[in-house]
């Protein structure tokens, strides 16, 4: 279903964007493809509509996003608070990209929020926080970027999208929904991309950027994490990946090398759900995956303060590594039903 922005309130925004702003674009902790992919889309096209644009990321990303126009003009929070900041604090609306609520941007939470902008959410994630003035929430798309494609459109400036604009938003749609794979991509998504293309952009550039630009120390540790570090319970129909800092440090692990490893255990035949457990700063990040109707959203809502989509979701855990690994196995036999149906 096409996600109607009127509805929402897209005449009275374009009414506020019709004269020159000074607009800051920011996204979620840790960006991945769609946080990046999103934020420098309509970063471009702002920068069309003759708007003073800053994109403010809350921390660092992976080097394989850092191609896409306008990337060297993201401004990292934790490395330049004083300059984030003032960006945030000077603005006279500042777009949340990709999250639903506040505490996604982490130190930075304070900061935006005390900002006296207009504050204007576009997401896709479920239950959203009330703490923007307009809410653009639409859970069934299948990546931010998509609404974005929609955002520029209803706006009646689809003919601005170009080929860097299309290169961005087709990123943040290849990278959510799996290389067009997960269920999430629809009919309508199609015709995005197909549009997209039309504008000459180059589809098998952006995957190798993306996909096939790992160092040898990654690939590496991708080989050892499958061999050494998996399990499977089939017990459960559930594979997981633990990995201690001190492995991390091993294999010189930079932004975004463990991207996407959690998804390995669901290519093993019967797996219905795959789980990675990773040391962060004094904490263990939780990253879930499922195939089906198991809400991986559901159990890392309830047992790990986390949330996200039915199919992946996120959390993290105050417990050592040992100890969370400990507590998801031991809460699966509330799940064994669902799982192994």
């Amino acid at each position: 279903m096409i996600p109607d922005f009127n509805k929402a309130g897209l005449a009275k925004l374009n009414n506020i964007l019709s004269s020159p702003k000074k607009i800051v674009i920011t996204t979620h902790y840790k960006p991945d493809g769609d946080a990046i992919g999103s934020s420098l889309a309509l970063y471009n096209y702002l920068i069309k509509k003759k708007h003073k644009v800053k994109v403010v990321s809350p921390n660092d990303y992976p080097g394989f996003l850092q191609w896409m126009k306008g990337n060297a003009k993201i401004v990292d929070f934790e490395k330049k608070k004083k300059t984030a900041s003032k960006h945030l604090a000077e603005a006279d609306i500042i777009f949340c990209l990709d999250f639903n609520d506040a505490k996604r941007v982490e130190d930075m939470q304070q900061v935006l929020l005390q900002s006296k902008a207009v504050k204007v959410m576009i997401d896709h994630h479920l239950e959203p926080k009330d703490f923007c003035d307009y809410t653009f929430s639409f859970p069934e798309s299948c990546a931010t970027c998509e609404l974005i494609y929609y955002f520029i459109e209803q706006s009646g400036d689809k003919k601005l999208i170009d080929k860097d604009i299309a290169a961005c938003i087709y990123t943040g749609i290849m990278t959510d929904t799996g290389s067009f794979r997960f269920n999430s991509m629809t009919a309508d998504t199609h015709r995005i991309i197909a549009a997209l293309l039309d504008t000459g952009l180059n589809h098998s550039q952006i995957h190798e950027s993306v996909f096939d630009t790992y160092s040898e120390s990654r690939t590496r540790f991708l080989g050892y994490i499958l061999k050494d570090k998996m399990q499977i319970l089939p017990t459960y129909n559930t594979g997981l990946i633990a990995v201690t800092n001190t492995e991390l440090e091993h294999y010189n692990n930079e932004t975004g090398d463990t991207e996407g490893i959690v998804n390995y255990p669901l290519n093993i035949h019967g797996i219905r759900m795959a789980a990675f457990f990773v040391e962060k700063d004094g904490y263990v990040k939780i990253s879930f995956r499922s195939k089906g109707e198991f809400s991986v959203k559901d159990l890392a809502q309830k047992y790990f303060n986390g949330g996200g989509h039915r199919n992946a979701a996120g959390g993290k855990s105050d417990l050592s590594l040992d100890e969370t690994v400990e507590k998801f196995i031991s809460v699966l036999e509330e799940y064994k039903e669902a799982l192994t149906k």
